[in-house]
């Protein structure tokens, strides 16, 4: 970044795709792809902002639920709404899943070399109280096998159902007192900041690193009474050397966090949902690659979760990643304890 002057000569996101769209190993069409993303992102950011003058909190009328079983808010409607147009008139995506749909979206008609799964507004529950939320989104290439669109949602289903490790880029974006965008591709992890008196995202931490270690651990201890004893364990090492406890209850923010300043994250099984609360394709897996592709760890306790081929689009997975030193210790735990 010290060629550029941020203030003369800004590198944007736009700016950046297309001039390492080559050394990305993607055409121009992975750059119009994620101009669509950024620009969901955009509206989003703004309706976030304004979501009290414009009556956008509180659940949606008679409190319908979303296709994980979660009561849906305002914003989860129109978060979802607006990635979903955004990805269809890019005209370079095949299919969509959302974890606000039961269904796979089929786009007809289109170029169709790419497929993304996406969490439209992740720590929904939180936004009435201001608290921040964010978007999270995950993008493979479309299977070669299947160039034609398909009207078949059942096969549609299948061609989503890929393990994270077929993933060729994730990220995902901060809704707090900046917005943040975080694009993972296989060359690394760079943060973009929103800057709202030009509208474009500008470049402010190329090549992101998650510290080797930490001091931070994150996970839900209401949920202690039913943690397994790796976890009790390892939530106990913590205490003892005097680990500071940060839990938002909103994924992006707790896993930001992490990816700055180092720490540990989970939502592990427990004896009430022995796979966790978080969705493998919409959540785990975009986590995961990303914190791998910033030189940190992920697994499950007993595995990595990228390795996993999902058989449902809604599948839930347990998750701890983070600082790799720290990670490293629950998967002793999970040896010794399991």
């Amino acid at each position: 970044m010290s060629e550029f002057d941020q203030k003369k000569d800004p590198i944007t996101l736009t700016r950046l795709l297309l001039r390492d769209s080559k050394q990305l190993g993607a055409s121009g069409d992975f750059a119009i792809l994620l101009q669509s993303i950024q620009l969901a992102v955009k509206v989003i950011s703004s309706a976030t902002s304004k979501a009290g003058i414009s009556n956008l909190y509180g659940s949606t009328l008679g409190g319908a639920e979303n296709s994980s079983g979660d009561v849906q808010k305002k914003l989860d409607i129109l978060a979802n709404d607006v990635f979903v147009n955004a990805l269809s008139f890019c005209d370079m995506v095949a299919i969509m899943g959302s974890e606000e749909n039961e269904e796979p979206y089929m786009l007809q008609g289109t170029k169709g070399k790419y497929s993304v799964v996406f969490d439209p507004l992740d720590g929904s529950s939180n936004i009435d109280n201001n608290v921040g939320v964010g978007s999270i989104w995950a993008i493979y290439k479309h299977d070669p096998k299947n160039t034609k669109t398909t009207n078949d949602p059942e096969e549609a289903k299948q061609l989503l159902l890929k393990p994270g490790r077929q993933l060729i880029s994730a990220g995902y974006a901060v809704y707090g007192p900046s917005t943040l965008l975080v694009l993972a591709t296989s060359f690394g992890v760079n943060v973009y900041t929103l800057d709202p008196t030009i509208g474009e995202f500008i470049l402010t931490q190329e090549n992101a690193r998650v510290p080797e270690n930490g001091s931070i651990y994150s996970i839900n201890e209401g949920n202690a009474l039913f943690w397994d004893k790796p976890t009790r364990a390892y939530v106990h090492k913590c205490k003892e050397r005097q680990n500071r406890a940060r839990y938002i209850g909103s994924m992006v923010s707790d896993v930001h966090r992490t990816l700055t300043v180092g720490g540990i994250f989970a939502y592990p099984g427990d004896e009430k949902a022995k796979n966790g609360k978080l969705r493998l394709l919409y959540e785990v897996n975009p986590m995961s690659f990303i914190i791998e592709k910033a030189g940190g760890k992920c697994t499950t306790g007993t595995a990595s979760p990228l390795d996993i081929t999902p058989t449902e689009l809604h599948q839930r997975c347990p998750i701890w990643l983070g600082s790799a030193k720290m990670v490293e210790e629950v998967e002793q735990l999970y040896k010794e304890l399991e």
